[in-house]
């Protein structure tokens, strides 16, 4: 079987930062040895709460994935993940709708309401109740919606991380040990 895995990182929050960097070690160690981290770019300042502003970088990223992806041909992957941050969950499931690829699993780390307009499915997600870039109840409804079972920290910010150390350990290896459950299954 032959399985590719792309990560799509947040514009702040790059494929080297603790979620998306530990997952794409358990999905290489789960037999994601194809894989790609996305890389985009996007500086007009802070975007939150500016729809205009957030619709101008969901553009301008998602022109460059379809670029740095256009030479992948997916019909040649039985098995295709793909792992989201932030922003990135909106490339992420926007691309598998525009380009109709079927099967993808999708593991969106703090999605953003955008994400469900286009209707995720085979996915898991995990969001804090302290995240300024979310309003956790639509997030939550929107879960529901979309049967994407969904995993709520207490207190954590937009990086799944609240003000204890030790606490972060904990929640992140409770997200990682989620994210290999999900892969696995």
């Amino acid at each position: 079987m032959s399985k590719i895995a792309i990560y799509f990182p947040g514009i702040g929050y790059h494929c080297d930062k603790p979620l998306l960097y530990y997952s794409r070690s358990i999905a290489s160690k789960l037999g994601y040895e194809n894989s790609r981290n996305v890389s985009y770019t996007y500086n007009a300042g802070n975007i939150r709460g500016n729809e205009e502003k957030m619709k101008e970088a969901y553009e301008a990223l998602f022109s460059q994935t379809e670029a740095e992806l256009a030479d992948i041909i997916w019909s040649e992957y039985d098995d295709v993940l793909f792992i989201s941050k932030s922003i990135g969950t909106i490339i992420a499931t926007s691309y598998v709708k525009k380009y109709r690829l079927n099967g993808v699993k999708h593991i969106l780390y703090t999605p953003l309401a955008q994400t469900f307009l286009f209707a995720p499915s085979n996915a898991i997600g995990f969001i804090g109740t302290a995240d300024p870039w979310s309003n956790i109840d639509e997030i939550t409804r929107l879960s529901a919606e979309n049967h994407v079972p969904l995993t709520t920290y207490d207190d954590c910010n937009h990086s799944l991380e609240c003000g204890d150390t030790l606490k972060n350990i904990e929640i992140l290896k409770d997200i990682m040990q989620q994210t290999r459950d999900f892969i696995e299954k």
